[in-house]
């Protein structure tokens, strides 16, 4: 048989039964659809959250108080301790290599009222260098200076969602007074949105000298947290490395012989995370995946079906001369086409709900050119796999009890 006439073949079975053709291709195009979609809900989780990470500073380096410790299997949470302090940040300015900007941090959380309206917020006090360190800029005046630093000066920078709380009249917030545990402070200034959502949202934010913030709301002169820019990223962690020696070095250890301060830096985070959304991405993938499977026993059910139908065609065939080889090849070639062509409709399906579910706004996909290679590869494997059987049982009838079956 020549390729045309195999074709023509496989076009005219296929045909003759298209109600059962197109349910047996429907598993296919469900899980080739399932696949593309999952995978590209989980790449753009994870491409989400890498740059919603990157998003708080660049080669950057946090320094956090406190050390990990097991409880029974259960580790304790870091952070939590009071062990930083600004002479420790000032060491880290004065003896770390390749630092391009260093921040203090004291964070808390509490109520801001304002003209009648409040708002519970985070409030971060800071130095002007938190705005290299953690990609702020200000939309609206100017953010505080080092001399306000060194003043205690009361004077706060507010994120617009925190503006848009509190003052909901709309009025310019730059310029009118908060009140932050009954001291009065005088905002001046509010900063560029950059998103997000719950306890980290940044856009829902206080920030204030942190020596304002240890006089006035902690009463110590502890630090929550140092965050540090490396100069490039090829340097981050030759900083951080220095860092912990540095603070092992002026620190005590613990009486279990760890440090009392941890280091993290973007990179880490960033690969921990795409790690997890990797498994989930990988985990959707696999479900979905199930359907093709199901997918494939329809296929190979369908064809079983129709080597009975057509066992006397089949019979005929050989008796005129066909060989076994064309009638292996004819039924393969009909498995084949099943799958090609759900495997098609599939991921036009499957590219078509990761846009809709990107438009409407719900999380962002991201579709791969592996994932739509993937999703033919498997389409194809499976129409041979399953469609193996089934010609080879059609390729392997005696003629003569084929042209006797009824």
């Amino acid at each position: 048989m020549t390729t045309n006439d195999i074709l023509h073949e496989t076009y005219g079975a296929l045909v003759a039964n298209k109600v059962r053709s197109g349910l047996t291709m429907l598993g296919i195009i469900i899980g080739i659809a399932s696949v593309i979609a999952m995978t590209a809900i989980g790449n753009g989780a994870q491409q989400s959250i890498s740059n919603s990470i990157s998003s708080i500073g660049s080669n950057l380096v946090m320094v956090m108080p406190g050390a990990t410790r097991s409880f029974g299997g259960a580790q304790a949470a870091r952070g939590s301790a009071q062990t930083l302090t600004v002479a420790d940040g000032q060491a880290i300015s004065t003896s770390v290599s390749n630092i391009a900007a260093i921040a203090f941090d004291v964070s808390s959380r509490g109520q801001i009222v304002a003209k009648g309206t409040n708002s519970n917020t985070s409030i971060t006090g800071t130095t002007p260098s938190y705005q290299t360190v953690r990609n702020v800029t200000v939309s609206d005046g100017s953010f505080f200076t080092d001399a306000q630093v060194t003043e205690s000066a009361k004077v706060a920078v507010i994120g617009p969602t925190t503006a848009s709380d509190l003052f909901t009249d709309g009025s310019e917030p730059v310029g009118q007074t908060i009140r932050i545990s009954g001291n009065i402070f005088t905002i001046i200034g509010v900063t560029v949105s950059k998103g997000g959502s719950g306890f980290t949202n940044t856009d829902d934010m206080v920030y204030i000298p942190y020596t304002t913030a240890q006089h006035y709301l902690t009463g110590n002169q502890y630090l929550s947290e140092i965050d540090v820019t490396a100069s490039d990223a090829s340097t981050t962690t030759q900083v951080q490395n220095d860092i912990t020696a540095l603070l092992t070095s002026r620190h005590a250890a613990t009486d279990n012989g760890t440090a009392d301060f941890n280091t993290l830096n973007e990179s880490d985070i960033i690969a921990t995370a795409s790690s997890v959304t990797g498994t989930f991405t990988v985990l959707l993938a696999a479900v979905a995946g199930i359907s093709l499977l199901v997918g494939g026993i329809g296929i190979m059910n369908m064809m079983l079906t129709t080597v009975t139908e057509r066992t006397r065609e089949i019979g005929l065939r050989k008796a005129i001369g066909a060989k076994r080889s064309d009638i292996n090849i004819q039924f393969l070639m009909e498995s084949i086409a099943l799958t090609f062509i759900g495997g098609t409709i599939g991921v036009i399906l499957g590219w078509l709900i990761a846009f809709i579910v990107n438009k409407t706004g719900i999380i962002a996909t991201s579709v791969s050119a592996s994932s739509v290679l993937l999703a033919f590869g498997v389409s194809a494997l499976i129409g041979i796999v399953f469609g193996y059987y089934p010609a080879r049982r059609a390729s392997s009838l005696n003629p003569i009890d084929a042209l006797r079956f009824e």
